[in-house]
């Protein structure tokens, strides 16, 4: 009776994200109990879960109290902001748990910090996993899309409770378990950096239709609202959809128009470009991404450029292009084709970072897999990720989406309409960073040879750092300067 009276889960951390998986947790019939350091949170939490049913959650202020009401093997999420604050918070309770009990961090954590806690916890008989959460607020409380990795044993204790908490697809529970080490918290992170990319491409498209076409906000809705019932449909086309209805509350005019163009960030889309450039993996879609995040921080700055610049002399270029007789429903077209095209891009560059992480640390990452438990719950849920599943269900060792045969066929087919609108942007001095990085990305990989061959004779002329030749076995180094003398006219 005693037993039967315990929770069967535990989570600790009552932010928005704790508090809402709590929430889910408890609808999906596991009797969970919840604790925070700051009192008033477990109140809260209790209070909404009676409001909503009368939830099966039970509420502790001491971290004793929280541990000892758990069923054993004990399995405890942790929703805390990722560093310190999770090794404070695995201090606090460790200390009244028992061997073979577990630990689940939740957070947005750098994935060699869960693998120096895996190693901690093991030292004491505990089990860990780093678990991505991703969907939001929204996910957490109805459905996320959920990446553990870390202790199998870990995963296998809590799989009934997260197959029943992750959103649904026709295709199974949004979760799965991702590997070993901190591969769950690796996959969130590249998740994260392509998250990155899509939502650039996306302001980029607003900016383009706006800017160059004419566009209206009303106009924008129904053009997003349109795309999200074809190839673009996902989560980021339809809040943006939504994003162009809302008025303002506070004076005449949309909303979207009085907000700053500053962009926030939380770190991960920096973590996945530094893990890019350490494996010697190209991604500038996430990169140009994250510059830009950069550069629009620096409002005053680029306030104070515009106007120096325009007293320079810089013309109106925008004007002078929608001066001229825009063709707005092939535009339109043209910039639905590109940004699909960029989009598939994105995917390629963080999918080929996933695959060389997993060769690397020997995680035997199922990338199909993973581009199925994105389908629903998360923030770049899409559809086309059920085109990505099966192109690595076709090939499990697929060297690059873009040459994938369905994949390269949608790519030829629309690089017209994507030359094209890079081309008007450039002319009218709109900056299309995502997209072109895309596709320089797409033309740079779809050539046979690049111009890579002089770069490497400039190293071998000032460093001698030799060069492979196309017809010889080897390795070569040219006295260039002394050639070059020798061959000048009137030389000899």
């Amino acid at each position: 009776m005693e037993a039967a009276a315990l929770s069967r889960i535990g989570l600790a951390g009552l932010a928005v994200m704790g508090q809402n998986l709590a929430l889910n947790i408890a609808e999906k019939g596991f009797p969970i109990s919840v604790y925070n350091r700051t009192a008033s949170k477990v109140d809260e939490t209790v209070g909404r879960a009676a409001s909503e049913g009368g939830l099966p959650i039970s509420g502790h202020h001491s971290p004793a109290d929280f541990v000892l009401s758990i069923q054993r093997p004990r399995s405890i999420i942790i929703l805390v902001k990722a560093g310190a604050p999770v090794d404070q918070t695995i201090n606090t309770l460790s200390q009244f748990m028992e061997p073979g009990d577990a630990i689940i961090d939740g957070g947005n954590e750098w994935y060699e910090n869960t693998e120096r806690r895996i190693r901690d916890a093991a030292a004491c008989g505990l089990l860990y996993l780093g678990m991505g959460v991703s969907g939001g607020e929204d996910g957490a409380r109805h459905g996320p899309s959920l990446m553990p990795g870390g202790s199998f044993q870990a995963y296998e204790n809590i799989e009934k409770i997260v197959t029943r908490v992750a959103a649904q697809v026709d295709d199974g529970p949004c979760v799965t378990y991702v590997g070993e080490g901190g591969s769950g918290n690796f996959v969130k992170m590249v998740h994260n950096g392509i998250e990155y990319g899509d939502m650039q491409l996306i302001s980029e498209a607003y900016d383009v239709l706006k800017n160059i076409g004419g566009l209206s906000n009303s106009e924008l809705a129904e053009i997003f609202a349109d795309w999200n019932l074809g190839e673009l449909e996902s989560f980021l086309i339809e809040i943006t959809a939504d994003i162009f209805k809302v008025k303002d509350e506070h004076c005449e005019g949309d909303l979207v128009d009085k907000i700053l163009d500053k962009t926030g960030m939380k770190g991960t889309g920096k973590w996945t470009v530094q893990q890019a450039a350490e494996l010697s993996i190209a991604a500038p879609t996430i990169a140009a991404s994250l510059d830009c995040r950069y550069l629009s921080g620096l409002k005053e700055e680029r306030v104070f450029a515009a106007r120096i610049l325009e007293e320079a002399g810089i013309k109106g270029d925008v004007n002078v292009i929608t001066s001229r007789s825009i063709d707005k429903k092939r535009l339109i077209d043209d910039v639905r084709q590109a940004l699909y095209a960029s989009k598939i891009c994105s995917y390629a560059q963080g999918m080929n970072l996933l695959r060389t992480k997993s060769e690397e640390k020997a995680w035997n990452l199922n990338l199909g897999e993973l581009a199925r438990i994105w389908k629903g719950g998360c923030i770049i849920r899409a559809r086309f990720l059920d085109r990505i599943k099966k192109a690595y269900e076709r090939n499990r060792v697929l060297a690059n989406l873009i040459v994938d045969p369905e994949f390269a066929r949608e790519m030829v087919q629309r690089q017209a309409a994507w030359r094209r609108v890079v081309g008007l942007a450039i002319e009218a001095g709109i900056s299309t960073p995502g997209m072109c990085a895309s596709l320089a990305y797409f033309d740079t990989y779809r050539r046979a040879r690049l111009p890579a061959n002089l770069v490497q004779a400039q190293r071998d002329l000032f460093g001698a750092h030799t060069y492979e030749r196309i017809d010889l076995p080897g390795s070569f180094h040219t006295e260039w300067k002394k050639l070059a003398w020798q061959n000048k006219p009137g030389s000899r």
